[in-house]
């Protein structure tokens, strides 16, 4: 790999610390009798209740108790399998699978919903969501079944659902989604967001537990209707149907008076995550550009596009391109992979012998699909590397093979969960006429740093980036790229 391929990891590192819960939690201010975000007070006269739920739930939950003031009565950790799980918080979690849900996590719905149910109005609930909770909240509305959820889940991931329409769906199946959480009790509720989606759509993160849902039973059908899958789950169908017709409660909706005693308050999202890699790409010479925190679409048709973009920059400009969202694979073979090694694979393919530039396609929660990487970072020497081991790029690309296509490569991000969770992020990055950048000849042993990564060496600078010597710079997000040239 080039030194602009370890640039790409170290802006990786940068952004995924971050967004830590320990960084995160520094932005809200704790009081002998509860806490303070921004102007949102919050100070129950009884009891109160910690919740923290999804992929980031015990860092957040950790964060929390380290820093509080006055102790959590009552503390419920849920997560998914493998999350990293401080000791301090180990006894009070719960594991569950994800992205297809399971009884683990139906049982641990029962659970908080029965002890949030406890709760009165003198109480209150702090949550601290992140994304992954929508799966781990499993517990079935009545007249579901949990196998009907898992098998519909699976179907929907396969089918390339958006995370939009998965959610929809699983608002109208599922007895603590869209809403429903914060109604299981009659206390105050508070809850403070990680975003991984797109525009920070407090509806859609974790299917919206603790807002009201603007989604309906006709939206949720018509997600099966427009992939196929009316047929294959006539029951869960029949549900809908007769939940559009109005013969079963709706979620409830924005503007439900019994949501006014919930409150939900993002405490980050991809914007930090970018704003940071930005800050390492300026410190070592480049100029940086935020283009969009929606990204979306089929991976491999986004991966070919931004490598187009990427062999298009001026050659003149050492260049950044920056952005976060969420793309969607619709699987074709039985291969493994997931959406940022696909996106990463079609990217190399289309970067193929194109000189001084790199695309790196990562999540931020250190969790690709159903293979053990993160992403992984490309060239133009990715396809002549991989050739040299017998790498296929067409074959792996046309079975849904992307995580068999760099295993083993060092273009393979592999980090392990990271315990927080913004989205995916992609880098896109031209060397320019920095000639710290400029591409070493290939070799089939040189590997990148690991995770977390180090930042590039540079003649009369600290190798140490500037991000992580306590400097910020803002992330204006969705600004003007440069020219193509």
């Amino acid at each position: 790999m080039t030194p602009l391929a370890d640039l790409a990891r170290s802006m990786f590192a940068a952004a995924v610390a971050a967004v830590s819960p320990e960084t995160l939690l520094k932005r809200v201010v704790f009081t002998p009798d509860g806490l303070r975000l921004e102007d949102r007070g919050f100070h129950p006269r009884n009891m109160l209740y910690l919740v923290a739920l999804g992929k980031a739930a015990p860092g957040l939950a950790a964060a929390f108790l380290r820093r509080c003031t006055r102790a959590p009565d009552s503390v419920f950790v849920l997560a998914p399998d493998g999350a990293p799980t401080p000791g301090s918080v180990i006894g009070f979690t719960r594991f569950a699978g994800h992205p297809v849900p399971d009884a683990r996590g139906a049982a641990a719905t029962r659970e908080l919903l029965a002890t949030l149910g406890a709760a009165t109005p003198e109480d209150g609930v702090v949550v601290l969501l992140s994304g992954g909770s929508s799966a781990l909240l499993a517990e079935p509305l009545q007249g579901i079944d949990l196998e009907e959820v898992r098998a519909l889940t699976q179907a929907l991931l396969t089918a390339g659902a958006t995370i939009r329409e998965l959610n929809a769906v699983r608002k109208h199946l599922l007895a603590a989604s869209g809403g429903r959480l914060a109604l299981a009790g009659r206390a105050p509720v508070l809850t403070l967001a990680l975003s991984d989606v797109p525009d920070d759509d407090l509806t859609t993160l974790a299917s919206g537990p603790t807002v009201g849902d603007p989604t309906t039973f006709a939206d949720a059908l018509g997600v099966l209707e427009r992939r196929g899958l009316v047929l294959s789950f006539p029951n869960v169908a029949h549900l809908l149907a007769a939940g559009a017709r109005g013969t079963r409660p709706e979620s409830p909706k924005p503007g439900d008076p019994r949501l006014a005693r919930a409150d939900t308050r993002v405490l980050a999202s991809s914007a930090q995550a970018l704003a940071a890699a930005a800050e390492v790409a300026r410190d070592a010479g480049l100029a940086a550009y935020g283009l969009t925190r929606t990204l979306r679409g089929e991976a491999r048709t986004v991966g070919s596009a931004l490598a187009a973009l990427a062999a298009s920059l001026a050659p003149a400009e050492g260049t950044a391109l920056l952005l976060a969202g969420e793309t969607t694979v619709t699987v074709r073979g039985e291969g493994c992979g997931g959406r940022n090694l696909e996106l990463a694979l079609a990217a190399a393919m289309a970067l193929a012998d194109v000189p001084e530039r790199c695309l790196l396609a990562a999540g931020s929660d250190g969790i690709d699909g159903i293979s053990p990487a993160a992403g992984a970072v490309v060239d133009g020497a990715t396809i002549a590397r991989a050739a040299a081991r017998g790498r296929d790029a067409a074959a792996a690309l046309g079975f849904n093979d992307s995580w068999g296509f760099f295993q083993g490569l060092p273009e393979a991000i592999v980090t392990g969960p990271t315990g927080t969770n913004v989205a995916d992020l992609v880098f896109v990055l031209a060397a320019g006429a920095a000639s710290d950048f400029l591409p070493t000849a290939p070799t089939l042993t040189r590997r990148a740093p690991e995770f977390p990564g180090g930042a590039l060496r540079r003649r009369g600078r600290s190798s140490r980036p500037r991000h992580l010597r306590g400097t910020r710079l803002g992330y204006t997000g969705d600004n003007d790229p440069p020219s193509p040239r």
